[in-house]
């Protein structure tokens, strides 16, 4: 208790200090007040004006370029924006609705046009969704609306004009760029054209056919060989044939007739000999069936037909005379010297078709080697075409596409049933200040008068150095106070005092007054806006 004793003491001290001296602070405050109603009416009225704005999606919306709403609107508002406080149209607003305009002072245009910009705010309203608004400061209550209204007006005529303007520019660029892509598709693909037709045996697709006819063509001419392997020996015997013929003519012609007779059956008989002589070597390196055996039996076979009809016909077997057998014999080897001659010829034109055929496919199984040799170059050469061209025709795609979706943008850009500006709400009249209310001012005089007043109270007691209490006196000279005298005022101090104070009472209650009926006057005449 005796510690908190000195707080008490003290919060009294100052207490009874600014009782003593509450004139001096009325009269701060007073002064305060009295500047800042000077200070109101002094100051020019500042009202503000705002309208909102929605940005309406399109209903019909063929293609969404970017997700995010929020982002497309923010950019759609800043561009817009820009529009409007453009110098053009901000000049035609000061024009229109006579903005800034004062008789006696010379501004420059740019500076009314800076004083506008600063003048005009666009606020997004993030707790209303896509919604935001645009507001307008100014001297003029009714002129502020109005402005505020034009420029809301103008907000959704720029919105129009720059998303018509923005979708005709985005569709004429992507036209342009669609056209470049085509010319350079059509370009890749005349190339792509020209290689297939340069190679199109050899190109990868056709490399499964290439080695399924190639087969076919080294059968075929596996086949050939082997014929013409048979006909060149079938020729070589019937020409070994023909030989022994015109010997055994040539060895009758000399001989005559009888030598003739005796020399025929042992000619015949040694070309039978040979002939099974070879059949055996053939037996022994082929089978019966082989094309060469048989070919040999039936030679043998023909030998043997030939020396039986050699023979003499009567019954005891005796040879014929050599008047009868010789023009009969030699007769009979001249037609078959000359069938042999045929036989031969017609072999030689066979093998001669056979040899230009087979020379043709030798000449075809060159061409397909070398065409599925060629495939794997043609593939990688084909691939990297390929490749190219996918990454062409995808691009070609996607722009055809956005070229679709760009001219229906514009479409409805034109018809205007895209995304648009609407007004949610219209602009109002303002009825109070935006800036320094009456009661804002009022408010803060009063605060700045009493804190001066006191201040200035407590500045003074602490610049005054006098001894007030017994105390004080105690502390500063270190003894002790054994009487203290009262303060003896006269009654003609108390009345000189009394009137003093009277008199300042007095003052600042007409001060007082005077603030009141002036503040009745101006709030009647419109100066002061509660």
């Amino acid at each position: 208790m005796e510690k908190q004793q000195p707080q008490i003491d003290t919060a009294k001290k100052y207490l009874n200090l600014i009782l003593s001296r509450r004139r001096l602070i009325a009269a701060f405050v007073l002064l305060a007040v009295s500047a800042g109603l000077l200070m109101y009416l002094a100051t020019p009225k500042v009202y503000e004006s705002s309208a909102s704005i929605i940005y309406q999606e399109q209903r019909i919306n063929p293609s969404r370029f970017s997700p995010d709403e929020e982002r497309q609107m923010r950019e759609m508002v800043n561009t817009v924006s820009q529009q409007v406080l453009s110098r053009a149209n901000l000049e035609n607003l000061i024009r229109k609705y006579g903005l800034y305009q004062n008789p006696q002072s010379n501004v420059a245009v740019e500076d009314l046009i800076a004083k506008a910009r600063d003048n005009i705010s666009v606020t997004m309203e993030r707790d209303r969704g896509n919604v935001f608004s645009v507001s307008f400061q100014g001297g003029n209550p009714s002129r502020v609306m109005q402005v505020t209204d034009w420029l809301a007006l103008k907000f959704i005529e720029e919105n129009l004009r720059v998303r018509e303007e923005r979708a005709r520019e985005t569709s004429d660029y992507i036209k342009d760029e669609l056209q470049m892509a085509k010319a350079r598709l059509d370009k890749k693909e005349a190339e792509m054209k020209d290689y297939k037709l340069k190679y199109y045996n050899e190109m990868p697709d056709q490399r499964a056919s290439n080695m399924t006819r190639l087969n076919a063509l080294q059968e075929q001419f596996q086949a050939l060989q082997t014929n013409i392997y048979n006909l060149e020996q079938t020729r070589l015997l019937m020409s070994e044939q023909l030989e022994v013929r015109r010997n055994m003519q040539e060895d009758a012609a000399a001989a005559g007739t009888a030598a003739y007779e005796g020399e025929q059956p042992g000619s015949l008989a040694q070309e039978l000999s040979s002939a099974r002589s070879r059949l055996q070597d053939l037996l022994s390196r082929y089978t019966p069936q082989h094309p060469e055996v048989k070919r040999q039996e039936h030679r043998i076979r023909r030998i043997e037909t030939e020396i039986e009809s050699a023979r003499p016909r009567d019954s005891d077997d005796a040879p014929a005379s050599d008047q009868d057998m010789g023009p009969e014999t030699l007769s009979r080897e001249d037609s078959r010297i000359a069938e042999l001659k045929a036989q031969i010829r017609e072999i030689d034109v066979n093998l001669k078709t056979l040899r230009k055929e087979s020379n043709n496919i030798l000449e075809q199984i060159r061409n397909y080697q070398k065409w599925v040799e060629a495939a794997p170059v043609r593939e990688a050469e084909w691939a990297s075409l390929t490749r190219d061209y996918e990454e062409l025709k995808q691009y070609h795609d996607q722009l055809l596409s956005q070229s679709f979706s760009a001219e229906a943008a514009e479409t409805l850009e034109i018809s205007q049933k895209g995304s648009q500006f609407k007004i949610v709400d219209q602009a109002y009249l303002p009825k109070t200040p935006a800036k320094g209310t009456f009661l804002k001012i009022l408010m803060a005089s009063l605060f700045v008068g009493l804190a001066a007043g006191v201040g200035t109270v407590l500045g003074l007691d602490f610049m005054n150095t006098s001894f007030k209490q017994a105390e004080d006196i105690e502390n500063y000279l270190k003894l002790p106070v054994t009487c203290a005298l009262p303060l003896i005022v006269t009654e003609t101090e108390k009345k000189s005092t009394r009137i003093r104070n009277t008199a300042l009472s007095a003052f600042l209650f007409l001060w007082l007054a005077a603030l009141a009926a002036a503040a009745v006057y101006f709030w009647q005449q419109g100066e002061i806006i509660v």
